[in-house]
C-alpha cells in the first residue's frame, strides 16, 4: 500500500501520488497517460496532472488498482 510519507516530491499536489515503491513497470503511464509520466533520471512514474474529469478519474483509479506493487496512493484529497 502506498505511503504518503514516501511519495515522490515531483508528484503534483492533489489526491493521487506515487511513492518510492514504484518499479517503473509503465502500467500507470499506459492506463492514464494524461496523468502519469516517467521521471527519466529516477526511473519511476509520478503524477504530473491530477484528474480533471470523470474519464481521467476512472483511468487514475484503474491505474491505482492495477499497480503491481501498490505504489499509487489516493489520499482522498
Amino acid at each position: 500500500m502506498a505511503d504518503l510519507a514516501n511519495k515522490y516530491e515531483v508528484n503534483v499536489g492533489g489526491k493521487y501520488y506515487v511513492d518510492n515503491q514504484c518499479i517503473d513497470c509503465d502500467l500507470c503511464r499506459e492506463t492514464a497517460p494524461d496523468n502519469y509520466k516517467r521521471h527519466e533520471d529516477g526511473g519511476y512514474s509520478f503524477v504530473y496532472k491530477q484528474p480533471e474529469n470523470p474519464e481521467e478519474e476512472a483511468r487514475c483509479k484503474e491505474a491505482k488498482e492495477g499497480c503491481p506493487v501498490e505504489a499509487i496512493g489516493d489520499n482522498g484529497g
